[in-house]
Parts: C-alpha cells; sequence; structure tokens
C-alpha cells in the first residue's frame, strides 16, 4: 500500500490532466455556470422593468436545451422519418443531420450582449452616419397593443442598416429576434449575431429537411411570444424599388396558427435613406443582373477606415436622412376570422402595401425624382420643382429639414453633388449621364408613392 510507484512523465501529466478536467466538469464549471447564469438573471430583471414588451422565457433557455426540443419535437421526428425513407438512407444519419441544422439555426441570446453591445454599438452607428428621424409614428397605438401577443416587424430592405436603425429605435420596447443571412455566418461575426437572438437561415436551401427544421422553430418561437423581425421582400433592393413579398418566413408563422393560439401582430416598417451606403454594389448587381454581390472584407474595411480618417480631420459630414415610419398593426387572427383561414399570399400583399403607404420622404430621393428625367435646370428653380413633386405624393410622410423645401433642396443638391450625380454649372444644375441610373435607383424608392 505504501510501496513507491514509478510513473512515466508524460503518463503522469495525462493522469494529472484527466483529474483537472473530472473536477472541473463535477465543481468548478457548474459553480461558474451558475454565477453566470444568476448575473444574468439580474440583467435580464433590470432590463424588463423598462421594456414594453419583457424577454421572454423561450429566449432566455439554455441553446443546448433548444436544440434538443427542436429535434425531438414530434414534427421534426417526421421530417426525420420521411427525409430517411425518400433518400434511402439510416433514421440515424437523417437524426445527425436535423442536429446539425438546429444547431446552425438556435441562437444563443445573451441579454448582456444585446442590451450592453448592440444597442450601444446600434445608436452610435446610426447617429454617427446618419440623422435619424422617425416618419410616421403611431406611439400610442404601439403601447397599446396586446402584451399577451407575439409582435413581428416587417420591414422593407434598403440597406444592411436596417438592422442596425431598428434595433436603435426598438431598443425601449423589445429585443428583436432576426432572420439573418448566410452573409453574417463569418468568425466572430457569427458568435456575436448569435448572442444577439438572430437566427440564420440558408436562403437557397432546396433541402426538405432544413425547410421543415426551420419552419418548426420559426412556429416555436412565435408561440412562445418572441418579438421578430422580418424582411419579406427576402433581400435587399438591387434597384430602389419595393419588390414583391417572398412568402418564406410569414407562410411558416401562418401554417402553424390555429385558432385559439397567442396572437400575431405584424407591425409594418418602411424605411427609406438620402444614401444607401451599399447602393454601388447593389446597382451593379442590378445591371449584371444577379445577386452576386461583390463586396469583399476589404472594401468594406477600407470604407470604414476612410469615414474614421474623415471623422479625425474633420472633414466628415453624414450622410444626410435616415428615416423610419412604423404603420398600425395587421392581427392575424383578424385575418383568419376575416379569411376563414391564413392566407399568407394575400397578408403578405396586404403588408406590402402597407409598407408602401408609409415609406418616408427624404430630400435626396426627392431631388433624384425631379431629376431623373431631366437634363439641367436652373438652381432658383429647384424649390418650386421639389414643390410641384411633393404634390404629385398621395398622402406621403415627408420630412422636411427645417421644414422649409428651399433648404431641402439645398442639402439634396449637396449630397447628389459631393458624389458626382449632379453638377453645378454657373447658374444650372446638370445631370450627369454616366450616372442617371443613380438618379433612378434613389427616385425608385418614392415612385409608388406618386398619384
Amino acid at each position: 500500500m505504501m510501496q513507491t510507484v514509478e510513473l512515466p512523465i508524460w503518463l503522469f501529466i495525462l493522469i494529472l490532466l484527466f483529474a483537472v478536467v473530472t473536477f472541473a466538469s463535477h465543481f468548478l464549471f457548474p459553480s461558474v455556470r451558475w454565477f453566470f447564469r444568476r448575473r444574468m438573471e439580474r440583467v435580464v430583471k433590470r432590463v424588463n422593468e423598462r421594456l414594453e414588451r419583457p424577454i421572454e422565457p423561450f429566449k432566455l433557455a439554455r441553446r443546448y436545451d433548444m436544440i434538443q426540443r427542436l429535434i425531438y419535437d414530434p414534427e421534426v421526428s417526421q421530417a426525420i422519418a420521411d427525409h430517411a425513407k425518400r433518400n434511402s438512407v439510416p433514421e440515424n444519419v437523417a437524426f445527425e443531420q436535423a442536429r446539425k441544422y438546429a444547431r446552425e439555426i438556435v441562437p444563443s441570446f445573451s441579454a448582456t450582449a444585446y442590451f450592453g453591445i448592440a444597442i450601444r454599438i446600434a445608436r452610435g452607428m446610426s447617429n454617427a452616419l446618419y440623422r435619424v428621424r422617425l416618419g410616421y409614428h403611431d406611439g400610442a397605438g404601439l403601447s397599446a397593443l396586446d402584451k399577451d401577443a407575439t409582435v413581428v416587424f416587417v420591414m422593407n430592405h434598403r440597406s444592411n442598416m436596417d438592422y442596425v436603425l431598428v434595433t436603435y429605435l426598438a431598443a425601449e420596447r423589445s429585443a428583436l429576434a432576426y432572420a439573418v443571412g448566410e452573409w453574417a455566418r463569418v468568425w466572430p461575426l457569427s458568435r456575436l449575431i448569435k448572442a444577439m437572438g438572430a437566427y440564420f437561415i440558408r436562403r437557397k436551401s432546396r433541402g426538405d429537411l432544413y425547410r421543415r427544421v426551420l419552419a418548426r422553430y420559426v412556429r416555436l418561437a412565435t408561440q412562445a411570444g418572441v418579438t421578430q423581425a422580418m424582411f419579406p421582400e427576402g433581400g435587399l433592393s438591387l434597384d430602389g424599388k419595393l419588390a414583391p413579398p417572398k412568402l418564406g418566413l410569414l407562410k411558416y408563422i401562418t401554417d402553424g396558427y390555429t385558432n385559439g393560439d397567442r396572437d400575431v401582430l405584424f407591425v409594418p416598417v418602411a424605411l427609406n435613406y438620402d444614401r444607401v451606403l451599399e447602393d454601388r454594389i447593389l446597382m451593379a448587381a442590378d445591371v449584371a443582373g444577379t445577386r452576386r454581390f461583390r463586396a469583399r472584407i476589404s472594401v468594406v474595411t477600407g470604407f470604414f477606415v476612410k469615414q474614421f480618417w474623415l471623422r479625425i480631420s474633420g472633414r466628415f459630414h453624414r450622410f444626410g436622412y435616415a428615416a423610419v415610419s412604423f404603420g398600425p398593426a395587421v392581427s392575424l387572427s383578424a385575418h383568419v376570422q376575416t379569411h376563414g383561414a391564413p392566407d399568407a399570399e394575400q397578408l403578405a400583399t396586404e403588408l406590402m402595401q402597407r409598407i408602401a403607404d408609409i415609406v418616408p420622404v427624404v430630400p435626396v430621393p426627392l431631388l433624384a425624382s425631379v431629376m431623373c428625367d431631366r437634363e439641367s435646370v436652373k438652381c432658383d428653380e429647384l424649390p418650386a420643382l421639389l414643390d410641384a413633386e411633393l404634390s404629385k405624393l398621395k398622402s406621403a410622410h415627408i420630412h422636411m429639414p427645417r421644414g422649409e423645401i428651399s433648404y431641402a433642396a439645398e442639402i439634396a443638391l449637396k449630397h447628389l453633388s459631393e458624389r458626382r450625380i449632379l453638377q453645378t454649372e454657373g447658374d444650372m444644375i446638370v445631370v450627369d449621364e454616366k450616372q442617371r441610373f443613380a438618379l433612378r435607383y434613389y427616385a425608385n424608392s418614392i415612385a409608388h408613392l406618386k398619384r
């Protein structure tokens, strides 16, 4: 019992490592997890006290538990069996594939990451790049929404800044869960996005098993009351126009709805900008007839480095106005009572129309609308032309800086001149013919508002 035993040094180190891992897994890790869990609960409690719509327990569940719940869900189990039969593979292989999809989809929400980091970044970026304004905004109506209902913000998609802007403006109401495309599945961005409660979707996936796993997750989140945000257009607008809706996530929500379920309130949200940061990339993709965006990390990094240098050198100017409108909510239960059953296509059309009706009018799109079919105008005629263009817009929500049409003309002309889309020659404003497509891009954002 008391004899000395000699061991090779490598074996001693291996035994010591096993002992450390065992101690950590049985004593240390649970204590650490308990500490951070208690801390998170305190953070969530403080945050919920100021939110109009408190964070739902569904978002706070451990990611591992949510993955297990999803892959063992009866609907997913049936999807696994169907996939195995259809592709002649063992069910355990199909099960592992479904687990892979679930791990890819399910986020790991962190209240600290969302409210401590993401909201501050969103606020800082929004106000650093734009003069942010609210267009149509029924604050009383939004505050009066049924607290037991699930709220889904349904938005047009002009820029990747849409995520940032709406996250910032909705910060006092709730934490939003976005459906994010594959562009964001890059480490470490993917970890931050998942910590913010967003879930990834494969926009080009045609696999039935993947779609059924994703559909079930969306339904579980909706039934649990998770506040969400989605873009029914399915992608960024390449030509500036509102695109026809794609059913996608909206159909997942409506297909899983039955009478007596928690109501779903769709809030239309419309955004517009004096400058879309990635406009050149989008216009080039439109000309090429493809959605393959050639946006390299080096280009994006170079853009932000340039803006940072302009800022520290005192030459930076914000990119004009960014305006957001929030429309009246559309109730899914009321829709079902009217139509007898959920009709995703009809609902998507109605929501896109409501978004179209509240698109804000800001100076640059207004001036672009005036100039896109003209070769030149006199400088002193510009305010009157903008005023005449406004008269063509039906019940538009217009942001007029300082309430002066002449100042709006001055601001818009300054931005378009800096980008060499318009040029001032003596007392004339002249369109650069090589840039006319850019004028049409911005004019298209409000073209649907004309009588």
